[in-house]
């Protein structure tokens, strides 16, 4: 990882807007913009395999048209932002590989406001660098929990612990539907709307992964289930494909083998979320694994048990909504990999079809949705002891 050392005007009083983007080109150099209200502090580096350019800010609040991450000039293929850690975070995917020529702040003027400036040209690939990964304890010790609050001791046994994680956030906004929808939104209301019916039962505590606009890497959402001593995990996504036809809503749980080539294709996309947010992949917090977790990782026993809550899932779903065809599929989804908590992934549906991202939109769906998801958790404790 390559980075810049940047020194730039302190913040100013309230939280500065991003209010604008652009991007124009100068032979083979690309210049990115980006019009504040006030001052920001940033950090530029650069990330390979694949070749992205990060730039962390102080916290700003985004004032952006929802079609500004379709910007493609020069050598940017494409950005994404949003929160990460508590600050801003700017991924722009690169063509090939970057370095940054400068990086400034410019002072309002008689025509603009503050003005964030980055000037990328083409750079030689640094050498990887070997890193050591996080152990499991230490990845604990580290994250602090300072996240949606965790039980302070297990409850109960009347009570049942449920994690329930809206998939993607902050600087990942996930699928982007017809719309302009973003999938990070929509499965934290999801997962918002979850939590109330269970709790409303008395018979559940409930956690969030995230309570907020936030990013969280794939191995931290797993420690959090873990720390949590959950009795299970649902992780809430919703899909979107080019094929805008595409409807109805499926469980997923974890395999080495894919069901399918589209299940296989999916646990590929979720599977780099945290590339996606600007995380180098060799600091992440993962056990050494292949493209795929390995079944190895998962007990016998909390497969089984993913398999059975899942199949008594999409049973009670099929009573309320509209699902896929061979409803439950399983593929090597990390999020999955907690080896002693039963863990499925509900795509809600697709974005990418209108009339399914009008539905998700519309409480009154999503309470019967969401509905039929408890309807499931009752059924699949039944018949267990506390």
């Amino acid at each position: 990882m390559a980075a810049v050392a940047v020194t730039a005007v302190p913040v100013a009083a309230g939280t500065p807007e991003v209010v604008g983007v652009r991007a124009g080109e100068n032979g083979e150099s690309t210049r990115f913009v980006l019009d504040l209200t006030d001052a920001v502090t940033f950090e530029v580096f650069t990330l390979h395999n694949p070749d992205r350019v990060v730039v962390d800010m102080s916290r700003v609040q985004w004032n952006l048209p929802s079609d500004n991450h379709r910007l493609e000039t020069g050598m940017i293929e494409g950005f994404r932002y949003g929160e990460f850690e508590g600050e801003a975070r700017i991924v722009l995917d690169v063509g090939t590989s970057a370095q940054v020529r400068a990086a400034f702040l410019l002072e309002p003027s008689a025509d603009f406001g503050y003005r964030f400036v980055l000037d990328l040209e083409p750079g030689r690939v640094a050498p990887d660098v070997e890193e050591a990964l996080i152990e499991p304890e230490a990845l604990l010790a580290s994250l602090g929990w300072e996240r949606p609050p965790l039980p302070g001791e297990k409850p109960a046994p009347r009570k049942r612990i449920v994690v329930i994680d809206p998939g993607h956030g902050g600087v990942d906004p996930g699928a982007i539907g017809t719309s302009g929808t973003f999938e990070k939104d929509l499965t934290l209301t999801a997962a918002r709307d979850l939590k109330r019916l269970l709790e409303a039962t008395g018979d559940y505590h409930v956690v969030l992964t995230r309570d907020s606009d936030e990013f969280l890497r794939l191995s931290d959402r797993v420690a959090l289930a873990r720390a949590a001593e959950a009795d299970l995990f649902i992780s809430i996504h919703a899909d979107a494909l080019d094929d805008s036809s595409v409807r109805g809503a499926g469980v997923y749980t974890l395999s080495e083998t894919a069901s399918d080539s589209e299940a296989a294709a999916l646990a590929d996309k979720e599977n780099k979320v945290d590339i996606i947010a600007g995380v180098d992949f060799i600091n992440v917090a993962y056990a050494p694994v292949t493209t795929n977790i390995l079944i190895d990782l998962a007990q016998r026993e909390t497969t089984n048990s993913s398999s059975q809550f899942a199949t008594v899932l999409t049973s009670t779903l099929n009573e309320a909504v509209r699902l896929r065809g061979n409803a439950h599929r399983f593929a090597g989804f990390r999020v999955l990999k907690a080896p002693d908590v039963p863990s499925v992934l509900l795509e809600m549906g697709f974005l990418s079809n209108a009339e399914e991202e009008r539905n998700m939109l519309d409480p009154a769906f999503r309470e019967r949705f969401m509905g039929a998801v408890v309807d499931a958790v009752d059924i699949y404790f039944s018949d267990r002891a506390p």
